[in-house]
């Protein structure tokens, strides 16, 4: 557990409070970090004797052990094992007071780089495993295993989210215990498909609850000035189709507006398969039904569509009277020959409206 770069970092942080050389000796008696670079690589006959009697050791001395100076040695331990030695160099009794402090401070950074290195770990296999659960054919016996070691048993039903973020101004870890804290942790497994984009695999919790929780996180990063957007899928009740959640959430994500904090594959799902019809159909069917439309009467068919065909709230979005408004409508009806006030012509504009997008 003691690394060498461990080991750097406590010297540098212990140098820096007593102002005196430090010396960290391995499980070997090694000196493998030092405030005096020509003492590195070498053997400590003191921290040897440490590292076998378990016992601190004070040298007034240093002509009775190879590789020392005066000063005092220290045992470090971790999780019950002597993993190291520490060294302060310079008159005992002037140190002595410090020894103790030292050899705390230096078995608290020890064990904070562990904690560390255990995080980072359970991350990178929380993404391998997401990884592997979007693939269509993989292997699930693998995926249990390294699920059992991470202690997360999953149950259905299954949504996965994804988050695009802009501008990111906390570090990847923070961000995903920021996630872990405003949503249900035992319920989630999070991690990073890139730089800015970061999935949620939600399990045993109902949509509206993942929705109102995400709408918790969307709240909390505008009040920390992280712009973001969420693509969520809908829920899949087979480990075996967590994929087909996951390419929703996709879907969702790339064809919501900049006005969408989130959107859900289920709000957008007529337009999405839409989107999947060949280029040159979708082309031919729009400029049929849309050719002649000029810009304005566009915008009014989107604003009468997304107000649900209610004349006075689409006047009022467009700042016209309602008559002006009738008045564009019965001219949208007279150059495509389609009424956007009838059922089944409004389901053609908006099926085109959807494929000009």
């Amino acid at each position: 557990m003691l690394t060498k770069e461990i080991a750097r970092d406590i010297v540098k942080e212990t140098m820096i409070r007593l102002n005196r050389n430090v010396n960290m000796m391995d499980h070997t008696g090694k000196i493998i970090a030092s405030g005096d670079a020509s003492r590195l690589n070498q053997i400590h006959e003191g921290a040897q004797y440490v590292l076998e009697t378990g016992q601190p050791l004070i040298i007034q001395n240093p002509s009775q052990w190879m590789g020392a100076l005066p000063g005092i040695n220290l045992p470090v331990v971790f999780q019950g094992q002597i993993v190291g030695v520490i060294g302060i160099t310079g008159a005992p009794d002037e140190i002595g007071q410090v020894a103790e402090l030292v050899k705390m401070i230096t078995e608290m950074m020890i064990n904070q780089a562990f904690v560390e290195t255990q995080l980072e770990w359970k991350q990178r296999m929380k993404e391998i495993v997401f990884h592997e659960l979007i693939q269509p054919k993989t292997n699930y016996e693998g995926v249990d295993q390294r699920l059992n070691l991470l202690q997360i048993h999953l149950h259905p039903p299954f949504h996965v989210t994804i988050v695009e973020f802009g501008e990111m101004t906390m570090k990847s870890q923070m961000l995903i215990k920021t996630l872990e804290d405003l949503l249900d942790d035992k319920k989630m497994v999070t991690g990073f498909l890139g730089f800015n984009r970061l999935f949620i695999l939600s399990f045993g919790l109902a949509e509206l609850t993942i929705i109102q929780n995400l709408e918790k996180v969307c709240a909390f990063m505008k009040r920390m000035g992280i712009p973001l957007k969420m693509g969520l899928g809908s829920a899949v009740e087979e480990k075996e189709k967590i994929w087909i959640s996951y390419e929703e959430a996709r879907i969702a994500l790339d064809m919501g507006t900049q006005d969408q904090d989130l959107i859900s594959y289920a709000d957008i799902e007529t337009r999405a398969l839409l989107s999947q019809i060949d280029r040159e159909f979708k082309q031919k069917f729009t400029s049929r039904i849309l050719g002649n439309l000029s810009p304005k009467a566009l915008q009014t068919l989107e604003v009468f569509f997304s107000c649900n065909l209610n004349l006075a709230k689409t006047a009022k979005a467009l700042y016209v009277h309602r008559n002006t408004l009738i008045y564009r409508l019965k001219k949208i009806k007279q150059d495509t020959g389609y009424d956007p006030q009838n059922f089944e012509d409004a389901v053609t504009l908006q099926i085109a409206l959807w494929m000009r997008q």
